[in-house]
C-alpha cells in the first residue's frame, strides 16, 4: 500500500491504496463519490467514465498509480448544482430511462463539447461509441448533446 495525494473535483484527498487499484474503487470506496458506476470492469461500457485532465477515461481499468498527479473530475464535480450545460440539456430532453449509464454518458459528452462545442452527428457518434445504454436512449442522448 502506498499513499497518494489526489486532486478530485478541485479538492485534494489523501488515500492509501495498492498501485494497481483501479481509480473507480478509490473514487467509490475511499472518496465516497458513488456517481461513477461500475459496469463491466474492462473499460468497454463507459459507465465508469470520468475526466482526467479534461479527457474522458474509463476509471475501472485505470490504476491509481497512473493518475496520482493529475486532475480528476467525476460527475459530482461537473457542477455542484446541476447547472452544467450537459446536465441542463439532459434534464430538458428527459434523457435517462433507468439512469445507470447516464453519469458516464454525460462525462463523455462534456469532454466532447469542451473539445468541440458544435460537433457533427458523426463526431458525436464517434465520441459516444464507447458508452453503452441498456435502455437505448441514444437518440435522446444525441439530441441533448446538440442542445447543450
Amino acid at each position: 500500500m502506498k499513499n497518494y495525494s489526489l486532486n478530485i473535483n478541485g479538492k485534494t484527498m489523501e488515500v492509501k491504496a495498492d498501485a494497481d487499484t483501479p481509480l473507480l474503487w478509490v473514487l467509490r470506496d475511499e472518496a465516497k463519490l458513488v456517481g461513477t458506476k461500475y459496469g463491466c470492469g474492462i473499460g468497454a461500457c463507459g459507465a465508469c467514465t470520468v475526466h482526467i485532465e479534461g479527457s474522458a477515461v474509463r476509471s475501472c481499468s485505470l490504476p491509481i498509480e497512473a493518475i496520482a498527479d493529475k486532475k480528476i473530475t467525476t460527475i459530482e464535480g461537473l457542477s455542484t448544482d446541476g447547472t452544467h450545460r450537459i446536465q441542463k440539456a439532459w434534464k430538458a430532453i428527459d434523457v435517462p430511462q433507468c439512469g445507470y449509464c447516464q453519469a458516464g454518458q454525460m462525462m463523455s459528452a462534456a469532454a466532447l463539447l469542451d473539445e468541440n462545442p458544435n460537433p457533427s452527428d458523426e463526431e458525436i457518434d464517434r465520441a459516444m461509441a464507447g458508452n453503452i445504454c441498456r435502455c437505448g436512449t441514444y437518440l435522446r442522448i444525441k439530441e441533448a448533446i446538440k442542445k447543450a
